[in-house]
């Protein structure tokens, strides 16, 4: 295996080597970013179900610990324009690292296609030098890098997805503690 690896990386072309080196930096960056985000939400999902919980069975305020609760204690009064521009920036701050995970899994398939076709391009020049076995090396090497693109771009949309659900039940969290504030708002008046 140890030779075969160092035989690849002294045989392939030198932007293929480029080519995995990115994409090996691209699912660096996605993994951590998909565990720090998967935590740092689930956390806060578990404040937000506390703190709706606590409102339904009968508190006449959020938990402290909500991300409510600084916009309320903002503000003299309670109104709807304030409890929708809460919703609107806990869901600005539970999608953040999404578009770069969409970004990743957009554009790691055309990195990894690149490395493959200039690859490709460099065996072809020595067609005619070269027996096909040669030849069908070259091609199964610089196939490498395209599969090393689909690889990153799956686990990338995978965690995208993943996130974006997650942000999705935190945005109604939100939303329904607000609903929840605001009918009970109403009812003392």
């Amino acid at each position: 295996m140890f030779q075969s690896f160092s035989t690849f990386i002294s045989d392939s072309h030198p932007v293929t080597l480029l080519v995995l080196g990115v994409l090996s930096i691209y699912f660096i960056s996605i993994t951590w970013t998909f565990i720090y985000r998967f935590f740092s939400l689930s956390g806060w999902i578990a404040e937000e179900k506390e703190s709706l919980d606590s409102l339904l069975m009968g508190s006449t305020s959020v938990s402290r610990l909500s991300y409510i609760d600084p916009f309320l204690k903002r503000s003299n009064i309670l109104t709807k324009e304030i409890l929708d521009l809460c919703q609107y920036a806990a869901t600005k701050d539970a999608t953040k690292g999404l578009s770069s995970l969409s970004i990743v899994a957009s554009t790691s398939p055309f990195i990894g296609l690149f490395g493959t076709v200039v690859s490709i391009l460099d065996t072809f020049k020595d067609i005619g030098k070269a027996s096909m076995s040669l030849i069908a090396v070259g091609i199964s090497d610089a196939l490498i890098a395209t599969a090393g693109g689909i690889f990153v771009a799956i686990f990338a949309y995978t965690f995208h997805q993943l996130l974006k659900r997650q942000a999705y039940e935190l945005s109604g969290l939100v939303r329904m503690q607000s609903d929840a504030l605001l009918a009970k708002s109403k009812e003392t008046v």
